[in-house]
């Protein structure tokens, strides 16, 4: 029974975890690309498909070209570029090059640049609201979870 109890609270705190998670896949399966990319940013882009490469070369059709370099983690590569202010909303191609042949290809969206105030009301102006929702239930479960093993104590032998 502790085992079952165990397991659920790391249920639960892994899901919570990867509702946080910001970085998305692009196409490209090989490529992420950092979401949320409004003209003016800073994107960046990391990938495994170089292999043992530490050195390799990225373009964007709307940044133009960038280096990518060994990051943090072994057989990832990491590059950034800057969105231009100018940047017309759609989709942008990226693709990366790593000797001797490797080639891959993935896309991200540009986004409107933000006008006007932040928005009033419940949730957050990025439309984060499901998973901040998400994630509330899956706390208040782990509330109920705890008061339900408060309240039936540890003493006694129960029959």
């Amino acid at each position: 029974m502790r085992i079952a109890r165990t397991g659920l609270k790391v249920a639960v705190i892994v899901g919570t975890l990867a509702l946080s998670a910001p970085v998305a896949a692009a196409e490209g399966g090989d490529i992420e690309i950092s979401p949320r990319n409004a003209p003016g940013t800073t994107v960046t882009v990391s990938t495994t498909a170089c292999g043992k490469e530490t050195y390799g070369k990225g373009e964007s059709e709307a940044g133009g070209q960038f280096h990518l370099f060994e990051g943090d983690r072994k057989g990832t590569l990491v590059g950034e570029f800057r969105l231009p202010d100018d940047a017309a909303p759609g989709t942008d191609t990226v693709t990366l090059k790593c000797p001797p042949r490797t080639k891959v290809t993935g896309t991200h969206r540009i986004s409107d640049r933000p006008s006007g105030g932040v928005e009033a009301g419940f949730g957050d102006a990025t439309g984060k609201s499901a998973q901040l929702a998400l994630g509330g239930l899956l706390l208040a479960g782990a509330v109920a979870g705890g008061a339900v093993r408060t309240r039936r104590g540890s003493g006694g032998v129960r029959t």
